[in-house]
Parts: C-alpha cells; sequence; structure tokens
C-alpha cells in the first residue's frame, strides 16, 4: 500500500506521435515555414490588435451616432414655441389640454347616448323571479319545498341565454 507514490508523475514535456503511414511535406512549405519570420504568438498578437482595432472603429461610430442624436433631441427642446398674444408656452399647452379633454367627454357622453338602452327582463323570467321569491317567503323555514319554482326560474333564465345567444351568433 505504501510503496507506490501519492502524488502523480509529472506529465512529459514533449509529446511524440508515431505513425504507421510516412508523412512527407513538401520542401516548399518546409522552407516557406522555417524562412517565416512569424510564430504562433506574433500571429495572435497581430489577430488579437486587428479585433481590437475593429473594435474600437465601431464604439468611435456608435459614440459619434449617439452624440449626433442627443444634439438634435436638444434642439428639438430648447426650440421656442411660437407664443400667441401674452399666453407663455404652458398656458398655451394647457389650454390645448383642457379642450382636447372636453372634446373627448362630449364625443364619449354622444357614444353612450346612442347605444342601445339595457331592456327589462322578460316577462316569464320576471313571474318566475316572484314565485321563487313569494315561495321563499312563505316557506322561510322549509326553502327546500320551493325547488319547482326554482327550477322554473332556472328554464326561464335558460330560454333567454338560448334566444341571446342567437341574436349575438346571427
Amino acid at each position: 500500500m505504501g510503496s507506490g507514490s501519492s502524488k502523480p508523475a509529472a506529465a512529459p514535456t514533449s509529446q511524440v506521435w508515431t505513425s504507421d503511414t510516412p508523412v512527407r511535406f513538401s520542401n516548399g512549405l518546409v522552407d516557406s515555414l522555417q524562412s517565416s519570420p512569424e510564430t504562433d504568438s506574433t500571429r495572435a498578437k497581430t489577430l488579437e490588435l486587428h479585433i481590437q482595432s475593429r473594435v474600437n472603429s465601431e464604439l468611435k461610430r456608435l459614440q459619434e451616432q449617439a452624440a449626433k442624436e442627443y444634439e438634435e433631441l436638444q434642439s428639438k427642446i430648447s426650440a421656442p414655441e411660437p407664443e400667441k398674444k401674452g399666453k407663455s408656452a404652458g398656458d398655451t399647452l394647457r389650454d390645448l389640454g383642457r379642450e382636447s379633454v372636453q372634446n373627448d367627454v362630449k364625443e364619449l357622453k354622444k357614444k353612450l347616448e346612442q347605444r342601445k338602452k339595457l331592456a327589462g327582463l322578460d316577462e316569464g323570467v320576471e313571474k318566475a323571479k316572484s314565485e321563487v321569491v313569494r315561495c321563499l317567503r312563505d316557506n322561510d323555514r322549509r326553502p327546500l319545498d320551493c325547488w319547482k319554482e326554482v327550477q322554473t326560474f332556472k328554464d326561464e333564465v335558460r330560454r333567454l341565454e338560448g334566444a341571446w345567444v342567437e341574436k349575438v351568433v346571427r
């Protein structure tokens, strides 16, 4: 049990892969790789610099666009509004707001007046309702005796609902 080391063996510094098939590179490729001054780290640095320059240019463009939009909004806000005969811009806006609200109220009143008035209850439903109320008053200690009147009331309401559905569907 204690014969083996408890720490893992150190990883080898280089790995050698062997292949059953020979791998051959052209002399031109080998020469170009050996004569190239670039290394992996220089290529990575070049790529990183390129990405940073693209990000910086895009950021600058967005900042310029935002500054332009900000200036346009500032000019719209600070532009003086034409004033009427001694009235300030705030008074003019209040008058316009008051007038528009009054016009809206008038339009809503007209719409409400044009709507149909709610029709009274059907005579059959009203009669069945009064029968249920009368029966419950007569049998205040025994409300279950009014089941016939309640059923008649339910039938009348069902008939009225059916007629309403027919009217809506058509």
